[in-house]
């Protein structure tokens, strides 16, 4: 699976927003477990402004400090989640997605040892977990989630796991990566600031 996942990845042109807009990186971490690599997710803390109790990649805005996106979405995961940017073997990156705050993401796909030790930062976070990519694979566990914006209902993907929900943008480019790295044919609509990019 990992063999596959770098080919695959590291083969990928992914779709690029053709303006400029604030900007930030997010990393898609997967442990380098042979047979069922984990993804890394995190639960943002509950007393946080924006994006409160939700799950999400490690992550964040991008600084005037930094070099590229790349090193945001690093940058962020030492911060939140305590891992080192060395551990991280860097893939590439996935298509972007516009946040409901407008700030425009880059994932990027990356592949973390295993045995990793992870930390969630108490001021950010509230949990950082693992959810094998088997979990993903098996269609049962697909869901869609309604959601209210600008007065329209709209389904986004979702996935339940334990106690965490799984949806919006962080289900979005989950299941970008589940068809592009291992075929997995979960059903994604096109996205509405994706939608002036065809062609």
């Amino acid at each position: 699976m990992i063999r596959q996942l770098r080919e695959r990845v590291q083969q990928h042109q992914p779709i690029r927003f053709r303006s400029d807009g604030q900007k930030a990186g997010v990393l898609v971490a997967l442990t380098d477990h042979p047979v069922d690599p984990e993804v890394i997710l995190t639960r943002r803390a509950a007393k946080l402004s924006t994006h409160s109790g939700e799950v999400a990649f490690p992550g964040g805005k991008h600084d005037e400090t930094d070099p590229d996106l790349l090193y945001t979405a690093l940058r962020e995961a030492q911060e939140e989640v305590g891992l080192a940017p060395e551990l991280v073997e860097v893939l590439g990156p996935l298509g972007q997605v516009m946040s409901k705050h407008r700030l425009q993401v880059t994932p990027y796909v990356g592949i973390v040892p295993q045995q990793v030790e992870l930390e969630p930062n108490p001021g950010e976070l509230d949990a950082v977990f693992r959810v094998p990519v088997s979990f993903f694979l098996e269609q049962q566990h697909f869901r869609t989630h309604s959601i209210r914006s600008n007065g329209l209902i709209h389904e986004v993907p979702a996935w339940r796991y334990e106690e965490f929900l799984i949806w919006g943008l962080t289900a979005y480019v989950l299941g970008e990566l589940m068809n592009l790295a291992f075929d997995a044919r979960i059903p994604l609509r096109a996205r509405p600031e994706h939608r002036d990019l065809a062609g």
